[in-house]
């Protein structure tokens, strides 16, 4: 039995009106109520995560709802989380401020952030959350985390490998085994994302060796028996090696020569199949039928798989797709970079044909500026046209970089390094950069700004002021010291892909002691000059390795009425190439040098080309070529250098994620000879001085470490052909930091 409902009566509400709570218990003026029913309004009431209690009662004809309403969250934080930042650990938070008091929502909170948590190896994590009571029925709830110690990868083990061993395979994947030395490294610490991860590589791995039907069959991770650690089993099928057979183009394209398109092709007949290859050669297609003028193509490799001969045929089938343009370009997600930095970083523009090509570039662009985290470029068609919208999706990072760093070398003696540089100044794509270096043997202070885009043209404007301290009297060979303080303005553009053009012009107010000389003396040097570089390479970030070219070529005029008058030329070119899975590199650099001298005027020898150190290792600092036959530590300096070096970089037995290579070289190089005032000692009257202008080589061997404050290269060298007067150096170390 039931009573017919006649009025509803709410008692105990502040924030929400008595209106409120009868819409939400759902309920009409004349239907018979039950005992069932007023629990079914209870329970729905509390449901609801507005009150933190509900009493439902019938009095007669009337409903009595008696309600104590959930606090109002007033602030959500988080505390003691040290390996995941408070940003991270928010994103998993669904209780917000202002929102209503829900413990359901709070214990689902806290098990997300502990996924995130184990995703990391922190298996012991504990997360209490705790409710501080305020005024006005407000909370305060607050996350504690203890977050206890890394779960560590004890073992990496392979099962169902035989044709490569389970040592080639753990240096192929990311997760790597627990050791004392891997304490700048998160790679020994498991991961349950980078295990899925591995896989991937695992596979990568086998298709690039022929391996086509390789599988991974299980890859689990379990606790040892105390629990502090965890081995991690890949259980594979490797199946069996594939090699290429038949290769053909299917080109529908009459004026495109098929020789041209077998040509570009990096892949052949027998060889081993290799999925990067397959890649590359449908970029090279791409390539050469777009020289043709046929832009819009697609290239689909079409394999036939032969199990009785182990062999796979390819055939690169050629389509032509229709024109396409683009017919408008959204960003997205940009908080602080302003959309005119990123409309002119990227190459396309409302009403171009549309190209993925094209698109890939711009957010390969976009990427290499370092402004953001993330990009994506989504294309959407637009129905019964040919017009896509595209969608640049930008997720931003932190631009601004805080860095410092220490060493030793014997260029510069020990050394303490600190910068400040902000690469997106006002989200207005600037870079301003403010440095400072202090060492036994220079000390330097710089501030620089750059406008890669000058009146919202592809021109890049900027300024640099820098003030240097090189005390060098008794380093090496220099025999002088220097005090500098140098203002400059610079003017770049693109020439083309790869080529790109400086204008600089700079003033110089130094100051000399040479020990030749004697006492100090003031310089004054105004100089406007232009550069020209080439660069193209192919970079395998991993490795620290490239393939291509780079070059650059100088020529600067010293004068305009101050204290020395010169011409200044200079050219460098270095090819580097990879190979052995890029952990291996040839590199070979030539560098030339040549100063002109104009009229009577005399450059000191502070402005000179000198050799030797880390431009010829086996030599000291400055200890190559003519020397002063008083003061004969001293080199005099040339007026040209042709100096150069090849050099073989390659892995060793330290794991790869440290970036340690061993190294063999050979320098060569020749040393002009100095002014023909500087033959005699003392000038105009006095002896000849030690002049030698003949070539140098040296060879060695070393170990370059590219370390968190930057590179650092030890290195011994043994002079080949040296001259009577040189000065021999073994070892070299170098150290330079980096910002």
């Amino acid at each position: 039995m039931g009573a017919t409902l006649s009025r509803v009566d709410v008692f105990g509400n502040n924030r929400m009106d008595a209106e409120s709570v009868r819409i939400l218990a759902d309920v009409k003026i004349g239907e018979n109520i039950t005992s069932e029913r007023t629990n079914k309004i209870a329970k729905k009431l509390q449901e609801s995560g507005y009150f933190s209690t509900v009493s439902v009662q019938m009095d007669g004809g009337v409903m009595k709802i008696k309600i104590a309403e959930a606090p109002i969250v007033n602030m959500v934080t988080v505390e003691g989380n040290d390996e995941v930042s408070t940003d991270d650990l928010k994103k998993e938070i669904k209780l917000k401020e202002r929102a209503t008091f829900d413990q359901s929502v709070i214990g689902a909170d806290v098990g997300r952030m502990l996924t995130v948590y184990q995703r990391k190896g922190f298996f012991g994590t504990k997360i209490e959350p705790k409710k501080i009571s305020l005024d006005d029925n407000r909370v305060n709830v607050v996350y504690e985390i203890t977050e206890g110690h890394p779960t560590y990868i004890r073992d990496i083990d392979f099962e169902g490998n035989e044709r490569f061993s389970s040592r080639t395979l753990r240096g192929e994947i990311l997760s790597r085994e627990h050791a004392w030395w891997r304490f700048m490294s998160q790679f020994d610490v498991y991961d349950e994302d980078r295990i899925l991860y591995d896989q991937q590589m695992l596979r990568q791995f086998y298709l690039r060796n022929g391996y086509v039907d390789f599988q991974v069959k299980s890859a689990k991770g379990t606790f040892t028996p105390d629990r502090e650690y965890y081995s991690v089993v890949f259980n594979v099928d490797e199946g069996q090696k594939y090699k290429i057979g038949k290769i053909s183009v299917d080109n529908p394209f009459s004026d495109v020569p098929k020789d041209e398109l077998y040509d570009v092709l990096t892949i052949s007949d027998g060889d081993t199949y290799n999925i990067d290859k397959v890649e590359s050669s449908i970029s090279a297609l791409r390539g050469a039928v777009a020289d043709y003028g046929y832009a819009f193509i697609n290239v689909e490799p079409v394999p036939t798989k032969n199990d009785d001969t182990h062999t796979i045929d390819l055939d690169f089938k050629i389509q032509k797709t229709n024109r396409i343009y683009l017919n408008s370009i959204n960003i997205l997600g940009n908080v602080r970079t302003f959309d005119s930095v990123i409309n002119q970083l990227t190459p396309m523009r409302a009403g171009d044909p549309f190209s993925l090509q094209t698109i890939e570039q711009g957010r390969q662009r976009l990427m290499r500026t370092r402004y953001f985290k993330d990009v994506q470029m989504v294309p959407s068609r637009i129905a019964d046209a040919n017009m896509m919208n595209l969608d640049i999706k930008v997720e931003e990072q932190p631009t601004g970089e805080l860095s410092g760093g220490f060493g030793w070398s014997n260029i510069n003696g020990f050394m303490l390094d600190a910068g400040i540089t902000e690469n997106n100044f006002m989200g207005r794509g600037q870079t301003v950069q403010l440095r400072g270096s202090i060492a036994q043997y220079q000390k330097q202070a710089l501030f620089s700004f750059t406008e890669p885009f000058l009146f919202g043209r592809a021109l890049s404007a900027g300024f640099d002021v820098s003030y240097t301290m090189y005390n060098y009297k008794h380093l090496g060979g220099f025999g002088y010291d220097r005090d500098s303080l140098t203002i400059a303005g610079r003017l770049g553009w693109q020439l083309t892909d790869h080529w790109s053009q400086v204008l600089r012009l700079s003033a110089s107010f130094d100051q000399n002691y040479d020990l030749q000389v004697g006492g100090w003396q003031k310089a004054q040097l105004y100089t406007l000059g232009t550069y020209w570089k080439y660069h193209n390479l192919d970079t395998n970030f991993e490795q620290n390795t490239h393939t291509g070219l780079v070059g650059n070529l100088g020529v600067a005029y010293t004068g305009f009425g101050g204290t020395t008058t010169f011409m200044r030329y200079s050219a460098d070119a270095t090819a580097m190439v990879k190979f052995l899975e890029d952990r291996w590199q040839l590199k070979t650099s030539l560098d030339f040098g040549y100063i002109q001298e104009i009229g009577d005027s005399y450059v000191p020898r502070v402005y000179r080309y000198f050799l030797g150190g880390e431009s010829m290792r086996g030599f000291e600092i400055a200890g190559i070529g003519s020397r002063n036959w008083y003061y004969n530590s001293y080199a005099l300096g040339g007026m040209w250098k042709v100096n150069g070096t090849t050099q073989l970089n390659f892995p060793i037995f330290i794991p790869d994620e440290y970036q340690v290579k061993g190294f063999v070289f050979m320098d060569y190089g020749i040393l002009g000879k100095p002014p023909v005032r500087d033959r005699i000692y003392p000038y105009p009257d006095g002896q000849p001085n030690f002049i030698d202008s003949g070539i140098r080589t040296s060879a060695g061997f070393g170990i370059y470490w590219n370390t968190p404050m930057g590179p650092m290269n030890f290195s011994w060298g043994w002079p080949l052909k040296i001259g009577e007067h040189d000065r021999e150096r073994r070892f070299l170390l170098s150290f330079e930091t980096q910002f």
